[in-house]
């Protein structure tokens, strides 16, 4: 299978170069575009202010000076030589669930390939120093291969959170709902060496609504989360109050 990879991390982050290796090793055709830095945070943004340069690093790996959207837009509408047939963003280092998901560059690289009409998969390391990367690249392995046995006959964007577990000790795959956080912990201020004010946005808090069926119990749990995301933000539940309303 022809595979893009990108992420949020950048292109040097060691999550993705043990799946671009690990996914390699099992047979798929790999090409890498991904961040030239650390984009974590970008969500869905394009750059649209400015061109985008596009280099080749020594390993083969093409990295982009724009966000993990711009990475998978480019590489699908034009970039690429041949269109691939999935795409995949990660290994991110560090979960995404929840609100998470939202603000996530991870995600937002796998939902561009989704939107542009290709299966996606965003996959995360979830709580952990980051030591058990290719036990989750055999995860995404197995599901890629899963996948090729059985085509979803829908358009799929799954978001996927694997424990920072040796593989012999990672639960099953759980399908999953979205959690919820509370709101983030306060904005932290500091003072810089001209006495100006400089913030730094609080650190994201635990799960208010983290209880079974959701990504945030399996995970608790030490099972693989996946959770099918859709697009449509449309809140149906409201339109009838909101018709009331304009009235």
């Amino acid at each position: 299978m022809r595979i893009l990879l990108s992420n949020d991390d950048g292109y040097f982050a060691p999550g993705l170069t043990i799946l671009a290796e690990t996914l390699s090793a099992h047979g798929h055709d790999i090409v890498v575009v991904a961040p030239d830095l650390d984009r974590s945070g970008a969500s869905n943004s394009l750059t649209l202010d400015r061109p985008l340069s596009v280099r080749t690093a020594p390993n083969g790996f093409i990295h982009v000076n724009g966000t993990p959207t711009d990475c998978v837009h480019l590489a699908v509408t034009g970039l690429l030589p041949e269109l691939p047939e999935m795409v995949i963003s990660g290994i991110n280092h560090g979960p995404n669930m929840g609100d998470d998901t939202v603000y996530s560059g991870t995600v937002a690289a796998a939902t561009e390939g989704f939107l542009l009409g290709l299966p996606a998969i965003a996959v995360s390391l979830a709580h952990g120093d980051g030591a058990h990367f290719a036990a989750a690249a055999e995860v995404v392995s197995g599901l890629v291969a899963r996948f090729m046995r059985s085509p979803v006959q829908q358009p799929m964007l799954l978001n996927v959170n694997i424990p920072d577990r040796p593989l012999a000790e990672l639960g099953p795959i759980k399908v999953t709902r979205l959690g919820k956080r509370h709101k983030a912990q306060n904005t932290v201020r500091t003072v810089n060496p001209r006495n100006q004010a400089m913030y730094w946005i609080g650190a994201a808090s635990g799960a208010q609504d983290g209880g079974p069926g959701t990504d945030f119990h399996a995970l608790a749990e030490g099972c693989i989360s996946v959770t099918p995301l859709q697009l449509d933000l449309t809140h149906y539940g409201q339109m009838a109050l909101v018709e009331d309303w304009l009235q």
